[in-house]
């Protein structure tokens, strides 16, 4: 058995453990679901009036622990529809569950292992025994989860576990767990004064600060740099939309239960836009374009509203306004793949700055899901073989995410592996020819003849808030000096010193440099530990001696010192800030 097949059964056993283990403890739990997931497992249960917290996950192990050695082997049976849920007389989940796999007319199976018997596709170790190292998982944590997702349904208690197939791969998942924790964006925003949420405003709805704005800024316009180099224009476009626009972009039918609905007090239903591209064809559409005109690409950093389950927001990788550095090329066929390249040479540029390495997913349609997804098979497979041809001209390898495609057209992910390992989708190239068929955008070709343009999608960061959430945890907070909301700190040693610190100041701030200067009375080794914290780039202490010399001492985070004068000094920041290093 292939290692990567084994793990996802020694999960996929481990998950009924944890079940059993649950029923002896407490033997009125319901258990609901338990499927694998990247590094483990976890287990939905509904505990009733009980209150279970990470205190009781110690508790659970043990049991788990004691299980194990008495399954050897599992039984399997298959029932109907009706002794099936026979089985699980108190248990409305499973019923419904036994309910949905019949309707599928899927078997019904069950699996049991020593005393304890489960709902299961299958899927398991033979003997799981012998062939589980019972020091190779962890119950990490308690969360709350709607049953199936739908705030509609009860909350229940889910169980996560960490699995591995040994005890060393284990402590190293958890070492890097515990990394995490420290770099947690949330934790670091904060520490920063980067953002902060408010209950008065509302979950998932961040608010920026003076210093989170300025990096949103930088980055923004690093993006626009980028575009304006490739040809692009910036247009603006209003928050709301009638409702008739997303009618005929498809968004209406495909995305209803996400936007947020505005009616007016004449009774018109207006929604807040969840994406911004149904409002850029209409900026195209304004005149008639000859080819000679095309491409025409649309720039636009702006909020887009999603309505999105409370349980569901994360810190800001997860949010209710979504800042998207989105844009749109309108472009003849001809044209799609040069477009195309451009924007990867925007993403590899962007990302190779912040040093991400980046893996490329092509994702498409599922041809036995086409309810899902506008326009035809044979449409879609064209698209799709253009995209292969273009990821291959480019000599990159990718996978592939079957029904993972945007309903109008496949598109190319990125993905950026941070700094601890983990994996995030980033930037993505669409390719779209369903919209401008139903908005009708067209060019005058040189037969002087409507030609049917097509539309490139393109995200660079994709929003700057999950952005940013990936970056914070990348990077640990630790800003390049030109992203950095404070550049330098200067902290003069006695208030005798004051006003020279100023002074310098002032010059580095007429030179375009952020500049702060701690001069409150507290000793100087407590300011130097403030600014380390901190994590600001430089900085440099002011005494006598700096006060009477032509020279300056600069010191890193890294704790390299150099000393220099005004001018060099001012050269050497602006050389690093120019070159992004």
């Amino acid at each position: 058995m292939a290692n990567k097949e084994k793990l996802e059964k020694t999960r996929h056993s481990l998950a009924h453990l944890l079940a059993a283990a649950v029923l002896e403890l407490y033997p009125k739990a319901l258990p609901t679901i338990g499927p694998t997931i990247e590094n483990g497992f976890y287990y939905d249960f509904d505990f009733g009036h009980i209150k279970i917290s990470e205190e009781a996950l110690p508790k659970i192990e043990k049991m788990m622990r004691k299980i194990l050695p008495s399954w050897h082997s599992y039984e399997e049976r298959e029932l109907n529809r009706i002794d099936a849920k026979k089985e699980y007389r108190e248990n409305p989940y499973k019923k419904e569950l036994i309910d949905e796999i019949a309707e599928k007319k899927e078997k019904i199976t069950f699996y049991k292992f020593g005393k304890f018997e489960d709902l299961c596709r299958g899927g398991h170790l033979k003997n799981p025994a012998e062939e589980i190292d019972p020091e190779a998982f962890r119950l990490l944590s308690v969360a709350g989860a709607y049953w199936k997702g739908d705030e509609k349904n009860k909350m229940l208690t889910r169980i996560y576990a960490a699995a591995f197939e040994s005890k060393k791969e284990l402590e190293a998942h958890l070492l890097t767990l515990e990394e995490a924790k420290k770099r947690d964006h949330r934790k670091l925003g904060k520490e920063l004064d980067l953002f902060v949420f408010s209950e008065l405003v509302g979950a998932g709805l961040p608010l920026w600060t003076p210093k989170g704005t300025l990096v949103r800024h930088l980055l923004d316009d690093f993006v626009w740099q980028l575009r304006k180099e490739r040809g692009y224009e910036r247009v603006e476009i209003p928050h709301l939309t009638k409702k008739n626009l997303y009618e005929k972009s498809g968004h209406w039918a495909k995305f209803g239960d996400d936007l947020f609905r505005i009616k007016t007090r004449e009774g018109h239903e207006f929604a807040i836009k969840p994406m911004n591209c149904p409002h850029h064809t209409q900026i195209f559409a304004r005149k008639t374009w000859s080819y000679k005109e095309m491409p025409q690409r649309y720039a636009d950093t702006t909020m887009v509203y999603r309505d999105e389950q409370t349980g569901e927001l994360h810190g800001l990788s997860r949010v209710r306004s979504i800042t998207q550095d989105d844009a749109h090329v309108f472009c003849r066929e001809k044209q799609a793949k040069e477009e195309a390249m451009k924007i990867w040479d925007i993403v590899e540029t962007f990302y190779k700055t912040f040093g991400f390495e980046l893996k490329v997913k092509l994702s498409i349609h599922d041809k036995d899901n086409m309810d899902r997804f506008m326009g035809d098979v044979s449409g879609w497979e064209k698209a799709v073989e253009d995209f292969k041809s273009w990821i291959e001209e480019k000599g990159a390898e990718y996978g592939l995410g079957v029904g993972e495609a945007a309903f109008y057209g496949p598109k190319i992910d990125f993905i950026a592996k941070d700094s601890l390992g983990r994996e995030w989708q980033v930037a993505t190239i669409q390719i779209d020819r369903s919209m401008p068929e139903s908005f009708d955008l067209y060019c005058i070709n040189e037969k002087n003849e409507k030609e049917r343009v097509v539309m490139l999608h393109a995200a660079i960061m994709g929003s700057i808030e999950r952005f940013l959430s990936v970056y914070l945890e990348h990077s640990a907070g630790i800003f390049p000096l030109w992203l950095s909301p404070e550049q330098i700190f200067i902290l003069p040693v006695a208030k005798d010193h004051n006003a020279f610190a100023w002074q310098t100041c002032n010059k580095l701030r007429k030179a375009g440099l952020r500049v702060r200067v701690d001069d409150n009375s507290e000793p100087l080794g407590k300011k130097i530990r403030r600014t380390k914290i901190s994590k600001i780039p430089y900085y440099m202490v002011i005494g006598g001696n700096e006060m009477t010399s032509d020279k300056l001492k600069i010191e890193d985070r890294n704790g390299k010192a150099e000393e220099m004068d005004l001018k060099n000094l001012i050269e050497k920041l602006k050389k690093e800030i120019e070159s992004r290093s």
